[in-house]
């Protein structure tokens, strides 16, 4: 029997997992992370990263043989880059994903043309393409980007190593040549980048001094990872043509695969690319569970979750479950703020309503995608911390129409043990298939749906668009 090790380098914390053939976890372990904020600010200390990570790994790996251990594959937080020396040393704090302390304009400038062939037209100021402009006024000679696994990858094998297009995607990467183009090269010094492999690519094996303090066999293969987002989709088993994972925490994500690039007039949704060359659009939206801890603060969530699948009807209030202020997917509306259609009765209703509107905004987004011509008729697989309300997932399948696919595991931790060799077909396992009920959402949809519409948030063409869709 084969083990693979998948390492999540995520925001509070590293998570290693030591996962066997057939799915099974045969070790696990974590280590908290700390930052410093300060509004715009989010930081973090690289050599935390490391030692976390060690302490991890060896503890996952202490009843593992190591003579089983076949590769390891490390997935890492989207756009969180610092600078290192020629040797890999930290010259500064890592400026986390969230940290908005550079500004966009020059490269939008600059890159225009290349963020639009690449179908997101525009990049974010925490993107890591402005913070590395950002960093590079006080960078001293010979400076190096990494992007956060690139520094963890570098010790593991003990030498440069190459970046991946994942991690690399808000660094300005021209993924379609994959290649960085020269519009970036315009903005940044050649030799301040690392070259470019697909996600999945070995880099190296794993050195004597780390294998000394990771617990990490010396000699294992170190294969090329991806960001977390990426991860947990591998993890959830979305790899098919027309398979979506839709992750449902504080906030909602969906990630899926289509064969070729979509190109989204809004630039809503972007696209990464699959170690088999195929791509993995995606978007995140601003409603989801957060707003249960917001409006219901300290009620029994359960406790209500059985009480609304008692008395649950098509009549239900519905409300826009926004967790913050504007939206970001399926549509672009920054003024964007929560309301609810009708008047809940109790915090029974108000549950409820949050929930229904969350599954909506799910089917929404679905109708989005397939306007922007991508295949969305495969599997659907909920994942996430809304998977625990068994009246959730149901109401999600009855609104969709369709079954949905609960998994046991689908960690990133899990997505890059699959991706350091491990065979997806046997390391992720089904829980449940939720089939849909009989009853029937579509008008309460389309209500909502005119809802975003009439005030300004939805274009006429996507609402035409879900309206010709639920009628067929």
């Amino acid at each position: 029997m084969s083990i693979w090790i998948g390492i999540d380098l995520g925001t509070q914390s590293v998570r290693a997992m030591a996962v066997g053939e057939s799915g099974e976890v045969l070790g696990v372990a974590g280590r908290p992370l700390t930052s410093r904020r300060d509004g715009p600010r989010h930081e973090q200390d690289p050599e935390e990263w490391w030692r976390a990570l060690a302490a991890a790994t060896r503890e996952a790996l202490r009843d593992v043989p190591s003579s089983l251990v076949a590769g390891v594959a490390v997935a890492a937080t989207s756009g969180t880059i610092l600078l290192t020396d020629v040797s890999g040393r930290p010259l500064t704090p890592a400026l986390m994903y969230d940290d908005r302390r550079a500004g966009a304009e020059r490269v939008n400038e600059v890159g225009a043309p290349v963020w639009e062939r690449l179908g997101y037209r525009r990049m974010q100021p925490n993107w890591a393409l402005p913070k590395l402009l950002w960093l590079l006024p006080d960078a001293p000679a010979g400076a190096r980007l990494a992007h956060q696994n690139d520094f963890v990858n570098r010790r593991l094998v003990g030498h440069e190593v190459p970046t991946d297009l994942s991690n690399a995607l808000k660094t300005g990467v021209d993924l379609i040549e994959e290649r960085w183009p020269a519009e970036v090269l315009e903005l940044v010094p050649a030799e301040i980048l690392p070259e470019v492999v697909r996600p999945g690519a070995r880099l190296g094996v794993v050195c004597a001094a780390a294998a000394e303090e990771t617990g990490i066999p010396a000699g294992t293969p170190v294969i090329a990872g991806m960001t977390d987002g990426c991860a947990a989709q591998l993890g959830a088993g979305a790899t098919r043509a027309g398979n979506w994972n839709s992750v449902l925490g504080t906030t909602l994500v969906l990630k899926g695969v289509t064969k070729e690039l979509l190109h989204d007039p809004l630039g809503v949704v972007y696209s990464h690319r699959a170690p088999d060359g195929s791509w993995l659009p995606g978007g995140a939206s601003s409603t989801g569970a957060g707003a249960l801890t917001r409006d219901l603060p300290g009620r029994d969530l359960d406790m209500l979750s059985e009480q609304a699948a008692t008395r649950f009807s098509g009549h239900t209030p519905i409300t826009y479950p926004l967790v913050s202020r504007g939206e970001r997917f399926p549509f672009d509306a920054p003024d964007a703020e929560t309301f609810t259609l009708g008047d809940p009765a109790d915090d029974v209703d108000r549950y409820a309503a949050i929930l229904l509107g969350a599954a909506f905004i799910e089917r929404l987004c679905l109708d989005y995608l397939d306007l922007l011509g991508a295949a969305v008729d495969g599997e659907v697989i909920l994942t996430g911390g809304a998977t625990r309300s068994a009246f959730w997932n149901q109401l999600r399948a009855d609104v969709l129409g369709r079954p949905v696919t609960l998994r046991e595991n689908a960690e990133p931790a899990l997505g890059m043990a699959v991706l350091a060799g491990g065979d997806p077909a046997l390391m992720i396992r089904t829980r449940a298939i939720v089939e849909p009920s009989h009853i029937d959402l579509r008008d309460p949809y389309l209500r909502f749906v005119a809802e975003l519409e009439r005030r300004g948030w939805l274009s006429d063409k996507a609402a035409r668009h879900a309206r010709e869709r639920t009628a067929r």
